[in-house]
């Protein structure tokens, strides 16, 4: 039984998870700013900002289960997954029944927003209260964006919008709230790889649709890729693949201080490769293995990325 969960929980994309939590970790830790008061102030190891990234790392993964416990039943017992492409879906294999799933949901939902709480009360404590509202606030709206993806008569999974959440919350949210975490602070240029993550986050799910079209539309999961068609979602893949380079590169530029910094040019040269393979293809069931390709693409993004402000 275990083991069921285990695979509902879908381990692979876990990596794609953290990866905007190491990105917003090393921006922070790796640049000065400008406090509330207006001092210039250089970040400083602590034990405190450790507990910060563990918390932040725990949270995004509880997150990222719940997302794929409520992708696994909503998808389940809508009928959605019973044809579906590449490995099997527990609920709609009968391996987990709906009402234990639905049971793993509120556990991990539960377990999730405790952990968030741990981290908005290490990360902030009792002297910025409304920035730990605004983050408590932004816990929810995770945990609902979780389920209703594909949960409910309202799942915006079915009417095209997941790309807009998963740029939203795998990037922007990862980034630039981890970013805020330590720093109480913005700034924009946070927001370039903020943009990078978020773009190929999103590409990974655009190829995921991409493999699924054919099922999606038969289940009458109206996905972006089944409104735009197949050759047009190729060209929105390419669009966002390239586009989260030239805006690490463009962040690269801006923050130039060592040729080190470009050390994040070598995780697209897979992708690269990938986006030949895309091109070429013409069996969607065959990007099913693309979907590790491009997720660990992005987390090797990530921690070159982190290393080139180091070095």
């Amino acid at each position: 039984m275990i083991k069921n969960y285990i695979k509902a929980a879908r381990l692979r994309t876990l990596p794609l998870s953290v990866s905007g939590i190491i990105v917003g970790s090393f921006l922070a830790k790796f640049s000065s700013y400008v406090n509330i008061q207006g001092l210039y102030t250089p970040f400083v190891n602590s034990e405190k900002n450790y507990w910060i990234f563990i918390l932040a790392i725990l949270t995004t993964i509880g997150f990222q289960v719940l997302s794929n416990f409520a992708n696994d039943y909503g998808d389940g017992i809508k009928g959605t997954d019973d044809n579906r492409e590449g490995e099997a879906r527990m609920v709609s294999s009968g391996a987990i029944a709906p009402k234990q799933m639905k049971l793993a949901m509120v556990i991990t939902a539960c377990i999730t927003l405790y952990v968030a709480l741990l981290l908005i009360y290490t990360a902030f404590g009792k002297d910025n209260f409304i920035f730990s509202v605004i983050f408590f606030g932004l816990g929810v709206a995770s945990i609902i964006a979780a389920i209703k993806y594909t949960v409910g008569k309202s799942a915006y999974g079915y009417s095209g919008f997941g790309d807009v959440f998963v740029f939203l919350f795998f990037g922007l949210l990862a980034v630039v709230g981890t970013y805020f975490l330590y720093t109480k602070q913005l700034n924009f240029t946070i927001f370039l790889p903020a943009f990078t993550i978020g773009l190929l986050s999103t590409a990974v799910l655009n190829l995921n649709n991409m493999r699924d079209r054919v099922n999606d539309a038969k289940s009458g999961k109206n996905t972006l890729v089944v409104k735009m068609g197949a050759q047009s979602a190729k060209i929105y893949h390419y669009f966002l693949i390239i586009a989260s380079f030239v805006f690490a590169m463009l962040y690269t530029v801006i923050k130039y201080q060592s040729p080190f910094q470009f050390l994040f040019v070598l995780a697209y040269i897979p992708l690269i490769k990938h986006l030949v393979f895309v091109y070429k293809n013409k069996e969607e069931a065959l990007l099913d293995g693309e979907l590790k390709k491009v997720a660990l693409s992005t987390f090797l993004f990530a921690i070159l990325f982190g290393l080139g402000q180091v070095l």
